[in-house]
């Protein structure tokens, strides 16, 4: 099969089922070089048995998938050669180090002391590992271990990396800690393709610049997330006001730059951006300010959010 250099993970016609449940149903997706993918659906959609079977955790029941151009259901040890993953919850050796953890990882995919030494410095200060770095894994909280299964997949500088639910059980500030260091990795990496699967979509907003979304083991979207949350170049909010505006008032939010319309009910103003030029919402936001009609909030529309609801309905 010719498979594209520009697509570094690729599924095609991918089926796994388990006695009379099929998790993953036909499933065909080219994941574009160099991008961050989220993988999204609802719980059950598929998600986790797709990656799965793309790290070789479960074998298919039928269909091929490819890393890198190598078919993982037939070679799954040259398949993974150059790819980092985090799937199901990391299980270390509870009396290594983070140090040891990585020469050990390190030497099991054939890396050189050199190269284990030098990367293991880099790799647990980027995931702010630096200060435990010689404390034993078995006292770490679960973001703690998280970070290092961040950092284990990053040894090697994988090429693709795959994970799965990866702020899943987290308190909110582990999970934030753990976007914080997927983004530095994503902005520090030019040659480097991920694959994401979450329930969240604000982490998925968040995260990525694209969005595979699943439902009964089929997909029913891939795309770039700016043409789903912005299809039309409109922006939809609601900006509150402490009172009603009068129609001096309404006319004067109306008549600001970038404003395709602004309507009254109560206390709420509903206004539309054009988007077309650019992210004019900044200076938006100035010119509401400037125009003083007694703003007391302000909400956007959650456009991603109103895809997925209406694709994953539709495909019930």
């Amino acid at each position: 099969m010719c498979l594209s250099s520009e697509s570094p993970i690729e599924i095609v016609n991918l089926r796994k089922t388990f006695g009379s449940f099929t998790a993953v149903d036909g499933l065909t997706i080219s994941i574009k070089k160099n991008s961050f993918t989220g993988l999204l659906g609802p719980n059950g959609a598929g998600k986790s048995t797709t990656l799965k079977v793309l790290t070789h955790l479960i074998d298919a029941t039928s269909g091929e998938a490819y890393l890198n151009g190598i078919d993982v259901t037939k070679s799954p040890k040259a398949a993974l050669t150059g790819v980092g993953t985090v799937v199901e919850t990391p299980e270390f050796y509870s009396y290594l180090t983070p140090r040891e953890t990585m020469q050990y990882i390190g030497e099991i995919i054939g890396l050189s002391e050199e190269s284990i030494s030098a990367q293991s410095d880099e790799i647990l200060t980027k995931v702010k590992m630096t200060e435990w770095a010689d404390k034993r894994i078995g006292t770490f909280s679960k973001g703690m271990r998280q970070r290092i299964a961040l950092g284990q997949a990053l040894l090697g500088e994988p090429s693709v990396i795959i994970l799965d639910e990866p702020t899943s059980g987290l308190d909110p500030r582990g999970m934030a800690e753990i976007r914080e260091i997927l983004k530095n990795i994503r902005n520090g990496t030019h040659d480097l393709t991920i694959l994401m699967s979450s329930h969240m979509l604000h982490e998925v907003s968040d995260l990525c610049d694209r969005i595979a979304l699943v439902n009964h083991g089929k997909l029913l979207m891939y795309d770039e997330i700016s043409k789903i949350t912005q299809p039309t170049g409109q922006r939809k909010l609601t900006v509150r006001t402490v009172a009603a505006v009068d129609d001096a008032g309404l006319a004067k939010i109306a008549k600001l730059d970038h404003v395709i319309s602004a309507d009254r009910s109560g206390t709420d103003i509903g206004i539309v951006l054009d988007m077309a030029a650019g992210d004019c919402r900044s200076q938006f936001f100035r010119d509401l300010a400037a125009a003083d009609v007694g703003v007391c909030g302000l909400s956007e529309e959650d456009s991603l959010e109103a895809a997925y609801l209406s694709l994953i309905k539709e495909s019930k």
